[in-house]
């Protein structure tokens, strides 16, 4: 065991540090607006939970035109005040609502939707900045950290809402994640100045947004992965029907439909914490391509979990008796976190290596239309066939979409099964 290299770099580890707290509160918020939207409706309501996604991607697909030049042009950490600052507001007027009982589902989706479209400006600008902080040679390692982060926080949240939601109020879960906020502004201020590649200011229009989606689409190897990670995730949005698979298949309650929620990230942490580990990883194509497959197969086997020993009890936690069945599904979760920690590592590395720092924010922007529509449009999706055909179908036909849908992005495009990791363009950083 070691320090990761990327950690060794102090602007990084106060952005990697803040972002453990942000997220957390993130995650716990996210998981509360499902449960939130489930108690509201009175029963299950498929459709209901899946407009949640919906009001996220709109502003996301909207404003990440804008997002991905504004990211080129002005400074990307003055842009991150900004917007730390509009979604900490929004938890807080989510806890604020809720505490004097005028939440409506429609409310939750309005201020979802002003979070959305501050994130579509706050993502592009925070990976974009990334590589301004550490060395070309150490940007692997530090997605890596960025996905043990992302996924710390999301084990955390989870798990924390339902303890929060059973013994505080729904409320209290929005006005934590308000604060948590505070993490990454301070982490902002520590920092210091960043420089950054300021030669070509592309402006805000649509030209400049125009040049970065010209630029996705000539390198094969970024479209490719963005098409892949589109695709899988669309049809396996697995997590969108884990309020009714917890309250109404499971019958977990609060706090097992925690432990659920945050099943995908524990996975996710263990493999980010392997890969953190290794200094070169070699033959990122077919490791990438494998792992996708796997978050298929991991999404099929949570879909059949219910079918599984619904009745027999191996052991019991505070607050949550496991069956066969639950752990089954918690597993098939662990499972598909774990290998899409991996495939976001490696997607991540390939886009931001084969990037020049004058046009990253724009490729993140586009990118994050691919990485947050397939799952946003895909919760829409998951609430239209679970209406149809039940939760269950829903979500194994999602794992099968997934496994064709890789299979033919890899059939158009094989040179991305020969991508070994040292195919990249090589970026001047200004890390310190």
């Amino acid at each position: 065991m070691h320090i990761p290299p990327a950690l060794r770099h102090r602007r990084y580890l106060y952005l990697w540090s803040g972002q453990v707290i942000s997220i957390a509160g993130s995650q716990m918020q996210w998981a509360a607006l499902h449960w939130h939207i489930r108690a509201l409706t009175g029963e299950p309501n498929p459709l209901a939970l899946g407009g949640i996604g919906l009001a996220r991607i709109l502003p996301v697909i909207i404003f990440s035109f804008l997002g991905g030049p504004a990211a080129d042009t002005y400074n990307r950490r003055r842009i991150l005040f900004l917007t730390q600052t509009v979604m900490a507001l929004a938890a807080l007027a989510l806890a604020v609502l809720t505490f004097e009982g005028r939440i409506t589902i429609w409310l939750i989706y309005l201020l979802t939707a002003v979070q959305a479209a501050a994130q579509a400006f706050d993502g592009p600008a925070r990976q974009a900045l990334i590589p301004n902080l550490v060395p070309a040679g150490d940007l692997p390692n530090a997605f890596s950290m960025s996905s043990i982060a992302m996924n710390t926080g999301a084990i955390i949240g989870p798990v924390l809402s339902g303890v929060v939601i059973a013994t505080l109020g729904q409320g209290y879960t929005y006005l934590f994640n308000a604060f948590s906020f505070l993490a990454v502004i301070a982490a902002l201020i520590a920092m210091g100045a960043v420089a950054q590649d300021t030669k070509q200011r592309p402006g805000i229009h649509i030209e400049a947004a125009i040049e970065g989606f010209r630029f996705i689409f000539s390198k094969k190897i970024i479209f490719s992965t963005m098409l892949i990670d589109f695709v899988a995730t669309f049809f396996a949005s697995a997590k969108t029907m884990l309020p009714i698979v917890a309250r109404d298949i499971l019958r977990v309650g609060e706090i097992g439909y925690g432990w659920l929620s945050a099943a995908e990230s524990i996975g996710s942490v263990i493999a980010g914490g392997i890969l953190s580990q290794v200094a070169t990883l070699r033959r990122q194509g077919r490791l990438f391509i494998s792992a996708v497959t796997v978050f298929g197969l991991a999404t099929i086997l949570f879909g059949f979990a219910y079918r599984i020993g619904p009745g027999v009890i191996l052991f019991v936690l505070p607050g949550l008796s496991v069956t066969l069945a639950f752990l089954v599904a918690f597993l098939g979760l662990a499972l598909a976190g774990a290998a899409d920690a991996v495939s976001t590592i490696i997607r991540n590395t390939i886009r931001q290596l084969n990037t020049p720092d004058h046009i990253r924010g724009r490729m993140v922007s586009v990118n994050q239309i691919f990485f947050q529509g397939g799952p946003q449009l895909g919760e829409v999706e998951a609430g239209i066939v679970a209406s149809l055909f039940g939760v269950p179908a829903a979500i194994i036909s999602g794992g099968i979409g997934c496994l064709i849908g890789v299979g033919l992005i890899t059939m158009k495009w094989p040179e991305l099964r020969r991508y070994n990791g040292d195919e990249y363009l090589t970026v001047p950083s200004s890390a310190a």
